[in-house]
């Protein structure tokens, strides 16, 4: 429960279906040990959703006994894309595909229900930034990382010192659609895969749920016609593959040794270009069993090309908790915006 007279932030993480929210204290304290989740309503339009989002909000409050005087901001993730603002894309997605959707600015929106200040990130930001933390702690503000989240699509973020990088547009750190090599990525005969963007051959055309459904079980079950999953139809097959690699299936270990490649030569880009502390995968594909995820990020490890300094100071790892990542990455931010001091004055006229 909440510490008498402590100020808060609260965190609030939307989705397709459920919103999550927790609360974190002005010194670093969260006060919601799991998940907290009601009906995200995003599917009867925004007007609703909002309001759930507030529902969220005062039940987070009322499970953890703090006055609602006592919340100083509130941070919001939401599915992408959208910008650094929280305006969702012109073109709506997956989870807001209503036209009232599309240039929605949810945050803003979600701000003028409230009262409060709202600080937004996309939820593959948010679960990097969370992951950062976590894995840093004191440090975390003098340490950078690059997070890779693999889901329907490929989420992820870059975070240096302890900030989201957001860019001038608000999209950086859209790895998915970072292009990669495909030499010796590709098996024999192997089609070169595409995403729903557009593009041919970035990584969330391989490294995730969509990749596999679209480009890569259609490729395996060729090899392999009498595999059990031929049977069943494509979208269910695609969701049930990675139960079979967890026991060990010779396709399933084949399809989702490419998913690592793919993410490893994400990440040599990443070495390359921001040269990170850290390298967190996330999502589906590590809630897994231990074996199975260790081999993943293992092999993810094997595919990243370091140099020896890099290699000597990197560290790879798990993004924790990642049902809480959401709304506990965009809690971090909002109490970092709150502790924020202006920008020093220039150095030269």
């Amino acid at each position: 429960m909440g510490s008498a007279g402590v100020p808060v932030v609260v965190g609030l993480d939307n989705g397709g279906t459920s919103n999550n929210a927790t609360v974190l204290t002005v010194d670093g304290r969260f006060l919601v040990d799991g998940l907290l989740e009601i009906p995200s309503e995003v599917r009867s339009g925004p007007d609703a959703a909002i309001e759930a989002l507030a529902r969220a909000l005062d039940g987070a409050l009322a499970q953890t006994g703090v006055p609602r005087e006592l919340v100083r901001a509130v941070g919001l993730d939401t599915p992408g894309p959208a910008s650094a603002t929280g305006v969702i894309s012109s073109r709506g997605s997956t989870n807001f595909s209503q036209p009232a959707w599309r240039g929605f600015d949810v945050r803003g929106a979600l701000q003028r229900r409230l009262g409060l200040p709202v600080i937004y990130h996309n939820d593959g930001n948010a679960a990097a930034l969370y992951a950062h933390h976590v894995y840093f702690g004191d440090e975390a503000m003098a340490r950078s990382s690059v997070a890779a989240i693999v889901g329907t699509g490929l989420g992820g973020g870059v975070v240096e010192s302890g900030k989201v990088i957001a860019g001038a547009a608000g999209m950086a750190g859209e790895l998915g659609h970072v292009h990669i090599p495909l030499n010796g990525l590709l098996g024999p005969g192997q089609p070169e895969p595409t995403c729903a963007c557009g593009f041919t051959g970035d990584v969330e055309s391989v490294a995730s749920l969509t990749g596999i459904e679209r480009n890569l079980l259609p490729y395996w079950l060729t090899r392999h016609p009498d595999h059990p999953l031929a049977a069943e139809p494509l979208a269910r097959a695609a969701k049930l593959v990675r139960g079979y690699g967890e026991r060990g299936d010779a396709l399933a270990r084949d399809l989702f040794t490419q998913q690592a490649m793919a993410l490893g030569r994400l990440f040599t880009v990443a070495a390359n270009f921001t040269d990170p502390h850290a390298y967190f995968v996330g999502g589906g594909v590590v809630e897994a069993a231990p074996e199975f995820r260790d081999w993943f990020l293992a092999t993810v490890r094997e595919h990243t090309v370091l140099r020896e300094e890099q290699a000597a100071v990197a560290t790879f790892a798990l993004v924790p908790d990642r049902d809480m990542a959401g709304a506990r990455g965009v809690a971090i931010a909002a109490l970092e915006a709150l502790r924020a001091v202006p920008e020093p004055r220039p150095l030269v006229a």
